[in-house]
């Protein structure tokens, strides 16, 4: 049922005026993915060097709440452009990624690093002073699965070029 949806959609996208646009100019596509590869080089290692400074691996003498501070604000700014040039690249080739179940491991893994790296933001600062250590052990862990989460993105973006249907 899901699948005969999603390849009506994947259809009804490539046939519109904007995939054929998208199909047809030859430098789109790559400058898309060049912009969405930059991006999410930009988002992956700002909040990579938060949730290490976090782990306490690296900027021991900062306080985390300045790391934070240094490196999330790209974050946001770089996730609208990410989902800008994700959608035309879904429109562009929409049956490279509307039928290759890797494209929603991708979207779920993002959200769940969306999701950690907004719990980790509001939680940053109260839990590197409160005294009690389950509250930094449960930040550590966010942390760590931040991580995993966010290489987990970049692999899976890389593997959808390989997985599904062509």
């Amino acid at each position: 049922m899901i699948e005969g949806v999603l390849l009506g959609l994947s259809k009804w996208l490539g046939a519109t005026w904007l995939s054929g646009q998208l199909q047809t100019i030859s430098w789109i596509i790559p400058t898309l993915q060049t912009i969405h590869i930059l991006c999410v080089a930009i988002l992956f290692s700002s909040v990579i060097l938060v949730d290490l400074r976090l782990l306490g691996v690296l900027q021991r003498d900062a306080a985390p709440g300045e790391v934070a501070k240094r490196f999330l604000p790209v974050v946001w700014p770089a996730l609208l452009v990410l989902l800008a040039t994700g959608s035309f690249l879904i429109v562009g080739e929409p049956r490279r990624t509307l039928l290759n179940p890797t494209f929603y491991l991708k979207m779920a893994l993002l959200l769940t690093a969306i999701a950690l790296t907004v719990g980790l933001r509001r939680s940053l600062a109260s839990a590197f002073r409160s005294e009690g250590s389950g509250r930094r052990f449960a930040v550590r862990l966010a942390a760590a699965l931040s991580m995993l989460a966010w290489c987990g993105i970049v692999i899976a973006g890389r593997w959808i070029a390989y997985t599904g249907d062509s």
